[in-house]
């Protein structure tokens, strides 16, 4: 089985990617479908909104917390100790270690990676004023959700999302392609306006990207559930299932 994963290789050898790839044999290729760019300080400052106002960061990806910290480091922005932090997963609540301390009395996430189940640990922070670092291509789907729970919050964008292009002569033959972001299914449907699904099975992280993808006509095999928290747990249950078939 050839497994597309639209990310960059994994930094160490030791990640459970390689594990499940040994595991059972599969052909693992990553192949970013999209890049993330920095956003410029002055670009930054340019939308007028003031980080130090705000006393809880929302996080929905990891290039969310990527950026917004180097883009505080840029402009010299400390970050309190006690600021606390809302992430749509626990996979994205644990990377927040790479930059500050984690601490569950400040670190919260939704148990099922979905929005919806996020906003309510938020209304219990009904006090705080969330800031929301936002890719370039977004919606206003979030804001209107913080809206609603009449939560205080502002959005502001800290990174750009551009689309990666294939060349005439990559191969696409893959078994099954993974997504991390409604971008990738954007660049996939840009790169192949043709693309036919058929028997090629198709993994989602991220409700945003799940929705995507099915507007678009593709059908979603598996996403991030409370049984299933990271991408080789998923490819893991794909490739079984895969086998119970034949």
């Amino acid at each position: 089985m050839k497994v597309l994963v639209s990310q960059k290789r994994p930094q160490t050898e030791k990640s459970p990617y390689f594990d499940v790839a040994e595991k059972y044999g599969i052909d693992l290729v990553f192949r970013p479908f999209i890049r993330v760019d920095p956003m410029p300080a002055r670009d930054f400052r340019a939308q007028k909104v003031s980080i130090l106002e705000h006393t809880a960061i929302v996080f929905t990806s990891r290039h969310g917390i990527d950026h917004f910290f180097n883009l505080c480091k840029e402009m010299r922005i400390t970050i309190p100790e006690d600021m606390k932090y809302f992430c749509k997963s626990e996979l994205i609540a644990l990377y927040i270690q790479k930059y500050a301390v984690y601490r569950k009395r400040k670190v919260f996430f939704s148990p099922t990676g979905k929005m919806d189940d996020l906003i309510p640990i938020m209304v219990k922070h009904k006090t705080e004023k969330y800031f929301v670092p936002q890719s370039s291509i977004h919606d206003d789907k979030l804001k209107n959700q913080l809206d609603a729970a009449n939560l205080n919050h502002d959005e502001a964008v800290m990174y750009y999302t551009v689309a990666n292009d294939f060349t005439a002569d990559e191969a696409f033959d893959y078994d099954l392609l993974v997504f991390f972001s409604p971008e990738g299914i954007h660049s996939l449907m840009k790169n192949f306006p043709d693309f036919k699904q058929g028997e090629i099975g198709i993994i989602c992280v991220g409700e945003k990207t799940v929705e995507e993808a099915e507007k678009n006509g593709l059908h979603v095999d598996y996403q991030l559930s409370a049984e299933l928290r990271s991408v080789p747990a998923m490819i893991e249950a794909y490739v079984k299932n895969n086998q119970k078939k034949k």
